[in-house]
């Protein structure tokens, strides 16, 4: 068993990760924490209460979660006002990471107290360390909407960045979301990953139309991470470019001209600078902006003034 050290620690809201799945995935700092703080803050007492009776912890357990979060911030940041050291932990994972924490670390700020963290496990980092995905550019956006309608619309608006997108999803809905993930991002590859650090962790590959194969034979259970590859760039016509530049010129400086095109593209700055400099593009769009007034010698001859007699 592992031996549990009572510290003394500094008041404020220390952020703990808790195990995934594996209860020896916690850090010794982390269990430290827990064990010398006032009061643990939990979105499940019972779920934390295995995790605290497996390492001999006899802190104050108390429930914060989404149905009871508006009620219960006051009477926490009343605790911290008094000086008072306490341990915000999600029933598994890294807490803020959907789940409701934001909002109290925020208003916690915002009183003057002190936030601390204690890293470590955190779903989304697990899943994409193992899938050999891309990992230098990754978006996380946790649960998408339940419906339908709202989460095609929201696949639809995050498609276009470049990278991963990680996301949770329950079981149940986990192939209405690749039959959405093909009809507004296409046949994208997807790494579902289920269950890690448990007995049955599992990573399953391949295109929708694989996964619906797949995952017909053998349906998805326990918590999923759904890592979905970016789409393939789209091939620009010159003329396309030009008339892009030529836009973003109207209103921008030659340099967020370049800026503004390469995000919406997705191709290499230094491409869109060099075609940028090969229209003749102004450092800065003040003569852009400029450009339509007419010129001065077609502006009607001014009359001189007569004389006060």
């Amino acid at each position: 068993m592992t031996q549990v050290q009572p510290i003394s620690l500094a008041p404020g809201l220390y952020v703990v990760a808790t195990p995934l799945g594996n209860a020896r995935d916690i850090t010794l700092r982390a269990l430290d924490v827990l064990a010398s703080a006032q009061a643990i803050l939990c979105e499940d007492t019972r779920v934390s209460g295995k995790l605290t009776t497996r390492y001999q912890i006899a802190t104050q357990r108390i429930a914060y979660h989404e149905h009871n979060a508006e009620a219960m911030r006051p009477k926490i940041l009343a605790r911290l006002e008094k000086g008072e050291a306490l341990a915000l932990i999600s029933d598994a994972g890294t807490p803020l990471i959907s789940d409701p924490g934001m909002p109290l670390v925020r208003a916690a700020r915002a009183a003057g107290h002190r936030v601390f963290t204690v890293p470590g496990a955190s779903a989304p980092i697990a899943a994409l360390s193992i899938s050999g995905m891309a990992t230098d550019r990754f978006t996380f956006a946790g649960f998408l909407p339940p419906k339908q309608g709202a989460r095609r619309r929201a696949l639809a608006e995050l498609g276009s960045q470049s990278g991963t997108l990680a996301l949770f999803e329950s079981a149940k809905r986990l192939t209405a979301l690749i039959d959405d993930v093909e009809a507004e991002l296409g046949a994208r590859d997807i790494c579902v990953a289920r269950e890690l650090t448990k007995k049955f962790e599992e990573l399953i590959f391949g295109t929708p139309e694989e996964l619906r194969l797949q995952l017909a034979e053998t349906p998805p259970r326990g918590e999923i991470v759904v890592l979905i590859g970016p789409g393939e760039k789209a091939e620009w016509k010159g003329d396309d470019l030009d008339a892009m530049l030529d836009d973003a010129l109207a209103n921008m400086s030659r340099r967020d001209a370049v800026q503004a095109v390469a995000e919406m593209t997705g191709l290499n700055r230094k491409q869109i600078y060099a075609r940028a400099l090969s229209l003749g593009a102004p450092v800065s769009g003040a003569a852009t902006k400029n450009k339509n007034r007419e010129p001065a010698d077609d502006k009607p001859e001014k009359k001189p003034k007569k004389k006060a007699k």
